[in-house]
């Protein structure tokens, strides 16, 4: 029995994902909800402001908001994209005993659903699960661009930094599953250009037109309104972001740099350890049957880093951010399997040593965080 866990691990490493899961769970609920908290305070009361549309959706249904609705509403969104993951995996590869590997460098990463539990009530996730519908629905039609663009309407006004996060990888899926698979005719490139102008119009009015109205100390006093306990005034902390202008988050994450940057070479590492997951999406471009297709898909990959890049320039959550770059890295490789090929592409190898050694490491590696590793 040992001899042939050794061999083939595959199935335990699943499980022990499984139990990591429950623990990286249990751990986040002792924690402090601080800015997910706050985000399910904010709302559109006092005009058209920058990350409200989750608070807004929440006061249509509750006046005061209590501190465990951040855990039910992100656990439901996390096992809601979970579902979605497991059915475009199934979908993609299916399972068998040969893509399980696979599924466990992808959905046992600590980049991915692990890292989503670290940060529930983030509005990350939202992106992601977001996208995998994108890659589940049919694509043929003129409707899945108009689903594309009021996707990313919505996790603009989630929070406008999706349109560097979550926002290139949709429009790269877009391309992939609708331009290049079904042609491009003038319809088609007009509408999808008015949509894209009119996400970046979006982005621009809830970053220099989506400031508070009102002072600091009016929008705490509105939001003590809207909590279950008003006396919990530590989970307002972070109610200053809603007022900070982007030159002041830029000079903090440059004030942070000497110090966050020393986490580089371990975000270098997990990548790293992801070495046979990265083997098989290169090999899956090459097998593309068209060089037209491979050269926008490399193209659309260094697109998507690029804007995480910028992303790293101007705000300082470095490791939720590399996460999401992961994240993003796994769901445009679902998109690529749905191109015409040359040829199939080996799938991870089951029974290779170095393989099983890795997949154990970043089995038993939790979650990456939120700034800094870990």
């Amino acid at each position: 029995m040992i001899a042939q866990i050794q061999k083939n691990p595959w199935r335990l490493l699943l499980a022990i994902n499984a139990a990591v899961i429950v623990g990286v769970f249990i751990h986040k609920i002792q924690l402090p909800p601080y800015v997910p908290y706050i985000h399910l305070l904010v709302d559109y009361h006092l005009g058209f402001i920058k990350r409200a549309l989750i608070g807004a959706i929440v006061a249509l249904f509750t006046d005061k908001v209590p501190v465990w609705l951040v855990f039910a509403l992100g656990g439901a969104t996390w096992l809601v994209t979970l579902g979605l993951y497991a059915r475009l995996f199934r979908k993609t590869f299916g399972f068998t005993a040969k893509t399980l590997p696979l599924f466990v460098f992808i959905a046992g990463s600590p980049f991915f659903l692990k890292n989503f539990m670290h940060t529930l009530g983030h509005f990350d996730i939202y992106g992601c699960a977001l996208a995998i519908i994108l890659l589940l629905m049919p694509a043929g039609s003129l409707l899945f661009v108009a689903t594309a663009a009021l996707f990313s309407i919505v996790l603009v006004l989630i929070h406008h930094i999706h349109l560097l996060m979550y926002v290139p990888t949709i429009i790269t899926i877009v391309v992939v599953r609708h331009y290049l698979a079904h042609g491009c005719n003038r319809t088609n490139v007009v509408f999808g250009i008015v949509a894209f102008a009119i996400v970046s119009a979006l982005f621009f009015a809830a970053q220099f037109l989506g400031t508070m109205p009102i002072p600091e100390a009016d929008f705490v006093a509105y939001l003590k309104t809207r909590m279950a306990d008003p006396s919990r005034t530590d989970l307002l902390q972070f109610a200053y972001i809603w007022y900070q202008p982007l030159a002041k988050e830029i000079s903090d994450t440059w004030g942070r740099l000497p110090h966050n940057i020393l986490g580089v070479p371990m975000f270098a590492l997990l990548i790293w350890l992801h070495t046979p997951l990265w083997r098989f999406f290169a090999n899956l471009i090459g097998a593309l049957a068209s060089e037209l297709h491979r050269r926008l898909v490399i193209a659309a990959l260094v697109g998507v880093s690029l804007a995480y890049l910028v992303m790293f320039a101007m705000v300082f959550d470095y490791s939720r951010w590399i996460s999401n770059w992961a994240v993003c890295m796994f769901l445009i490789l679902h998109a690529v399997k749905m191109l015409p090929a040359a040829r199939e592409t080996a799938l991870i190898p089951s029974e290779d040593q170095k393989t099983n050694i890795f997949g154990l490491i970043i089995t038993l590696i939790p979650r990456v965080g939120i700034v800094r590793p870990f």
